[in-house]
């Protein structure tokens, strides 16, 4: 395996292309599918940090008076 520290000046992803260039088909699928998973952990976290804020500035708007019919439904 080549020393990343070798490697200096390349950028992650070709330090990763490199790498999984060498891998057999089956290995590669795997670090395909992880890189999926990561993007979409990510993306999921993005969105929730979204809700998060959102909740935080529309709960005077959900939680009144007037809409406590709804709370049940």
């Amino acid at each position: 395996m080549a020393s990343i520290d070798a490697e200096a000046g390349m950028s992650i992803a070709d330090l990763v292309y490199e790498q999984v260039k060498t891998l057999p088909d089956q290995l590669a699928r795997e670090v395909l599918d992880f890189v999926g998973y990561l993007r979409e952990r990510q993306e999921r976290r993005e969105w929730r940090n979204l809700a998060e804020a959102q909740a935080g500035s529309l709960a005077p708007v959900w939680d009144n008076a007037e809409d406590e019919v709804w709370n049940d439904v």
